[in-house]
Formats: C-alpha cells, sequence, structure tokens
C-alpha cells in the first residue's frame, strides 16, 4: 500500500484559492483555516498530490468522504489479494469421488415408475 502523499504548500495554496472560502463538496461558506484540504481519489487508489486532484472541503465533508475512501481502499485490496491468491477462496473444491467398488458397479438400477399424467379428464 502506498503511503501517503501530502500537498506541497504551493498546491495547498492553489486549491485554496480556487474554493474562494466555500467547501467545494456541500457549498458551506468556510472561515480561514476551517476547511480541509483533500485528495479527491486517495494517494491509495493512485491519487496525485495535484491540484486537480485536490479541493477544499470542510470537517464534515471530509470525515464522510474519508470514511467512503477506507470502504474504497479495503474492497480494491480484497480484490488484489484475490487476485494474486493471497486469500483462500471461500469454496472448497470439489473432489473426483471415491473409486466405484466392483458391487456398486454390479448393482441393478431400480426400475423407473410408470407414466403418470400430470392432470386428470373431466368425466361427463
Amino acid at each position: 500500500m502506498a503511503d501517503r502523499i501530502e500537498f506541497s504548500r504551493k498546491t495547498k495554496a492553489a486549491i485554496i484559492a480556487r474554493a474562494a472560502g466555500k467547501c467545494e463538496a456541500c457549498e458551506a461558506v468556510l472561515k480561514p483555516g476551517e476547511g480541509e484540504v483533500d485528495h479527491i481519489l486517495p494517494c491509495a487508489l493512485g491519487g496525485e498530490p495535484t491540484v486537480a486532484n485536490g479541493r477544499l472541503i470542510c470537517r464534515v465533508c471530509h470525515a464522510e468522504k474519508t470514511a467512503n475512501d477506507i470502504r474504497r481502499i479495503r474492497k480494491a485490496d480484497r480484490a488484489r489479494d484475490k487476485a494474486t491468491g493471497a486469500i483462500a477462496p471461500k469454496q472448497k473444491l470439489k473432489s473426483a469421488g471415491f473409486p466405484v467398488s466392483e458391487k456398486a458397479a454390479r448393482r441393478t438400477p431400480k426400475p423407473s415408475l410408470p407414466y403418470r399424467p400430470l392432470y386428470r379428464e373431466e368425466q361427463p
């Protein structure tokens, strides 16, 4: 898993200037120093610390997005582990079965039942 890469001061300043004092997720007006600069696509999922991948959001939106990001990262981890074979499959492999004994091979099959109609015709 990749370590988190922080935004540079210059990049943070550009993101804050672009936001113009509003949360870019919910449009709430933010006081100076109240917003948090966040990655749109997390570093763990391949996001880069660029102006295009950053946005200024309020603490409430940041908490919601972080919880969602954690779920997405864990899902990606599980998919990667499954693809690489690190996680064992949930289903057991089906065996070929035991060889048929001679006694079972000589056994005659049960006779089938006679044909039986599914419905009866009405009698007058």
